[in-house]
């Protein structure tokens, strides 16, 4: 193309019916590209062609902005948002309900000897813990249908509670109050950590499977053993493990582009049985702690 021509910038008259069905080449061959044959039209700055006599000016329009994926990306945003409400505020009630049970078994008297006199109030709630745990995880409406997710969640965290209750009985109700105190301290770090990390541990979860069922083969090792140096370490490793799980769990509920995987947010009660099960845990685990140190 020469330039030198006229004002030495604009390209010369362009004439559709020299061009009219030729093809080009673009890359290696893969893709052609056809010409028509037809007019263009300058649709940015009809003027300037008036302007130039009927030559054609060559302009690129102004982009055009999609609104449909900007409303899409807001709308999921805001269900998340409100999944994520809604999952905090059960986790908070049953954390409420949870230490107000434990409460009355450790400053109610009567109930607490009758715990001592009665150990068979604690393994039947463990197994009623236990069997509302299997039915929530393996049957889809229990946990999605409402009323019936609020009424299997309300009574695995009544269950729950008596079972905690009848185990904090046997500790002085100093070393549960450290024990919940840390228990909220080490919960509400992990989950501010879990909140602004980049890291994504939303796909370690076989990592973290294998690292359970290993704690639970070193469990029934201190339990052969009955050492209490192992009951110490098996506290710490435990508290270790359900830590990471409670930044597992976390990161899951608030989802993100940067996450691997996150819970729908249809399964907000599953959602906050996982949360409370992780923070239980590691409650029962520093109690321990908590009791074999003191």
């Amino acid at each position: 193309m020469d330039q030198t021509n006229g004002s030495g910038s604009n390209p010369p008259p362009y004439n559709p019916q020299d061009y009219a069905g030729m093809s080009y080449q673009v890359g290696k061959g893969n893709v052609a590209v056809v010409s028509p044959p037809g007019s263009y039209d300058n649709m940015v700055h009809p003027e300037d062609m008036a302007a130039a006599g009927g030559e054609q000016q060559h302009g690129q329009a102004p982009p055009e902005y999609c609104h449909g994926l900007e409303d899409s990306s807001f709308s999921d945003a805001t269900i998340r948002r409100g999944f994520i409400r809604k999952v905090y505020l059960t986790l908070m009630i049953q954390l409420l309900v949870t230490v107000g049970i434990i409460c009355a078994f450790l400053y109610w008297d009567t109930l607490r000897k009758w715990t001592w006199a009665s150990s068979w109030f604690c393994y039947t709630t463990m197994a009623m813990v236990s069997v509302l745990i299997v039915a929530m995880s393996c049957c889809d409406n229990l946990r999605r249908q409402v009323p019936l997710n609020f009424i299997a969640l309300s009574l695995f965290t009544f269950a729950e509670g008596l079972m905690l209750g009848s185990v904090s009985a046997f500790f002085d109700a100093e070393a549960v109050l450290w024990a919940v105190g840390a228990t909220a301290l080490v919960s509400f770090s992990l989950t501010l950590f879990a909140m602004q990390s980049k890291w994504d541990f939303t796909g370690a979860n076989g990592s973290l499977w294998c690292f359970a069922w290993t704690l639970l083969s070193f469990a029934l090792l201190c339990g052969i053993l009955r050492s209490q140096y192992l009951y110490i370490l098996y506290a710490c490793l435990g508290t270790l493990l359900f830590s990471l799980y409670l930044v597992f769990d976390t990161q899951l509920i608030l989802g993100g582009k940067h996450r691997k995987y996150q819970v729908s947010p249809e399964e907000y009660v599953f959602a906050a049985l996982n949360l409370y099960l992780d923070i239980i845990s590691l409650f029962l685990l520093l109690l321990q702690l908590i009791g074999l140190c003191r």
